[in-house]
């Protein structure tokens, strides 16, 4: 099976968050492993806000984290941009229960089209027809 890594997985993983070995356990069940730049980047400026980490250091942590589990950054192209706007159509915040924001939308997004579960934090998803 191919899962889409979120944000949010990945940041509560890294931190050590409360929910991070019940993550790393499904992590570790799926062989094709996927995220985006937009997840990348999401997990970065998170640790560093959230957890305070020096936004290097939450670059190079989220980078081995994703090499060390062979996770595959993929591009985003026109079919994401317009899947993740439908995404927001359907679920997007002020919209819908789910109140997904951007980062939603593109992991929404990037998890249909290469036909993945999606690995993620919160109930946002949950709200979704991926839950």
């Amino acid at each position: 099976m191919t899962l889409f890594i979120d944000a949010s997985a990945i940041v509560a993983i890294i931190a050590g968050e409360t929910d991070a070995d019940t993550l790393a356990i499904r992590l570790s069940a799926d062989r094709k492993r996927l995220t985006s730049p937009v997840a990348r980047w999401e997990a970065v400026i998170a640790l560093h806000r959230s957890h305070d980490y020096d936004w290097r250091h939450a670059q190079q942590s989220v980078d081995d984290f994703l090499t060390l589990q062979a996770i595959e950054i993929i591009a985003i192209g026109a079919a994401e941009g317009q899947m993740a706007l439908n995404a927001f159509g359907n679920f997007g915040k002020g919209r819908h229960r789910a109140a997904l924001n951007m980062g939603d939308c593109f992991a929404y997004a990037c998890a249909v089209l290469n036909d993945a579960a999606l690995l993620y934090k919160g109930d946002d998803f949950a709200h979704t027809n991926l839950a």
